[in-house]
């Protein structure tokens, strides 16, 4: 076969398998929004199914033809294309997925899904030893799906290229390490500080409705289209994107604290502006239609929720309409107190409504524990003293129940071992980018200000959104910002921005 017609077969395979992959997302969507407690066994039966479905499609021996009939030849000879990224990745994937065994793949699917309602349940009682016996058979799917995989230096290695291809366990230590060291010292400043914000102002009642009001004006602002998409309520916050027009964000909703629904609609809605910029309806069931790495979609959220949505111009905007919607919480709030209490630094349980200093502190410590797990070296019976330890470690706090401990996340029932990281990256990447994007609009600060956040969301559609994965992360961010990624761009903007809050 012709290597034009072989890639046009191989692109047609691979749409077909995407949209298998599109129907199996419904499904968890409803799985986490709307489906009764009841359909779980059911539901994964058919989550099974359709991952067996998905896997021996990709795995046909016809996929790997197709590659052999198109790599080498002139389609691919720039390595920048389109094509040549398509291949590239499919190749990627379709190496790594042969070697999975199809009864695996299904086993997997089902074990999660059925992993998912228990763990809601044991975080809900906080009862760690109800969901311990899930852990125990998800630790050890995951440690057979490294071992089929293979990996240099420790397991963690091959779960860890699912969401951020190429990077290695050494890379991500060294940065993390580096990173550390300097969020310590910025924390000791912080901390022997006077100044203390007044964390009472978001602190207090405020409506539901009137936050879920807020929310989705302040995402459609920032250009989510309602059209194509929708915000439900889920125990743990999500991004699903089922295809061109339709990709949707949640969140949760906390009637007594204004941050945590609205920085986590914020963020949600940062990674589906990265959905909705890649051109899905050219691209869909390709490569090039989805996001270069889990690294690359946190920097979008990320950069939303903090650089953008935790910033002055963009509350020099917004908070005199807060002040509107919430007037029994915000009636007499001087800006510069509000400013700082949305941006107080303190120590606390919960990764999704850490601050951004903490922050990256609670994924340090997801990454050694997972590491540690995926080689046997924390028993799953030990996950909660273990967390405990290290949470006492890293933030001076003693965890006084599982459901505020180990249990808070979502990510070890869906057994997503090796996606921690990807949100410390996410966020060295943002501020790389945020750093560069101010260069390249010298007046964004002033068009935040004016409530204008389209025109930060167009620098970002072009320069990144829309590549999808015709770059992988590192290269990208060259592209971008001419410069490999460095924690430098955070240390210096967190340094600048809470040293003006806490005058230092």
């Amino acid at each position: 076969m012709a290597p034009k017609e072989a890639y046009a077969e191989l692109i047609k395979q691979t749409k077909e398998i995407s949209t298998l992959g599109a129907c199996q997302a419904v499904l968890e969507w409803d799985h986490q929004v709307n489906m009764p407690p009841g359909g779980a066994a059911m539901r994964a039966e058919q989550t099974s199914l359709l991952a067996g479905m998905i896997h021996e499609k990709f795995i046909d021996p016809k996929i790997g033809d197709l590659l052999s009939a198109v790599e080498d030849s002139d389609l691919v000879a720039d390595t920048d294309s389109i094509e040549a990224a398509n291949v590239r990745e499919i190749r990627h994937s379709y190496d790594k997925e042969t070697k999975l065994p199809k009864a695996l793949v299904e086993e997997f699917n089902k074990t999660t899904a059925l992993a998912h309602n228990e763990w809601a349940v044991a975080r809900r009682e906080n009862d760690f030893k109800k969901f311990e016996p899930w852990l125990v058979k998800i630790i050890d799917l995951a440690q057979r799906m490294a071992e089929a995989y293979g990996y240099e230096g420790e397991p963690y290695n091959a779960l860890m290229d699912n969401y951020e291809p190429g990077a290695t366990v050494a890379e991500v230590a060294d940065v993390f390490e580096k990173v550390r060291i300097e969020l310590v010292d910025l924390l000791g400043k912080i901390n022997s500080s006077s100044v203390k914000p007044d964390v009472s102002i978001v602190e207090r009642p405020y409506d539901v409705e009137k936050q879920k009001l807020f929310g989705e004006m302040i995402a459609m602002a920032m250009g989510y289209d309602f059209n194509e998409g929708r915000l439900d309520i889920a125990t743990h916050p999500f991004t699903t994107d089922f295809g061109p027009g339709d990709t949707r964000i949640t969140t949760r909703y906390n009637p007594k604290r204004l941050n945590d629904a609205l920085f986590g609609t914020v963020h949600e809605a940062g990674h589906a502006l990265y959905e909705m910029g890649i051109d899905k309806k050219t691209h869909f069931g390709t490569p090039v239609g989805e996001s270069a790495s889990l690294g690359i979609h946190e920097s979008q959220s990320r950069m939303w929720e903090n650089m953008v949505g935790r910033s002055q111009p963009f509350w020099r905007y917004f908070f005199p309409v807060a002040q509107r919607i919430f007037r029994d919480s915000l009636n007499g709030i001087a800006f510069d107190d509000f400013y700082a209490a949305i941006n107080t630094v303190a120590p606390s349980y919960i990764r999704v409504e850490a601050d951004e200093v903490t922050y990256n502190l609670h994924i340090m410590l997801r990454f050694e524990m997972e590491r540690a797990m995926m080689q046997g070296d924390i028993k799953p019976a030990d996950v909660p003293a273990a967390w405990n330890e290290k949470f006492k470690k890293y933030f001076g706090l003693n965890v006084e129940n599982d459901a505020n401990g180990c249990m808070q996340d979502v990510h070890w029932s869906a057994g997503l071992f090796g996606y921690f990281p990807t949100y410390a990256l996410g966020n060295i990447y943002a501020a790389q980018f945020f750093a560069q994007a101010q260069k390249d609009l010298p007046d964004l600060d002033a068009q935040l200000e004016a409530g204008n956040m389209l025109a930060l969301r167009e620098w970002l559609r072009e320069n990144i959104h829309r590549h999808g994965q015709r770059f992988r992360a590192k290269k990208l961010c060259e592209r971008v910002t001419g410069a490999p990624l460095s924690h430098k761009p955070m240390m210096d903007y967190m340094n600048k921005k809470f040293g003006a809050i806490y005058k230092f």
